[in-house]
């Protein structure tokens, strides 16, 4: 069963190297760490709404885009 977090991370890494972005430069243009990127896109944390909105800008995507996946059908095979 996949979780909240996991389920943003795949979005986010798919978007970061669909821009050809490393995580280094990612975390350069949020202000993030490295090592919190890594985090979110493993699934190991869960991003605050704040942290959203540096990752939309960053990478030049809706905020829509970014939690595009959550979507109700796969909510329904998510734990929360």
């Amino acid at each position: 069963m996949q979780t909240v977090a996991k389920l943003f991370g795949t979005t986010l890494k798919r978007i970061r190297t669909a821009r050809g972005f490393t995580q280094e430069r990612t975390a350069e243009l949020t202000g993030i760490s490295t090592n919190f990127v890594s985090e979110l896109e493993r699934g190991l944390k869960a991003p605050g709404l704040v942290v959203i909105v540096r990752l939309s800008k960053a990478l030049d995507v809706s905020v829509h885009e970014l939690l595009g996946d959550f979507t109700d059908a796969n909510l329904r095979g998510v734990r929360r």
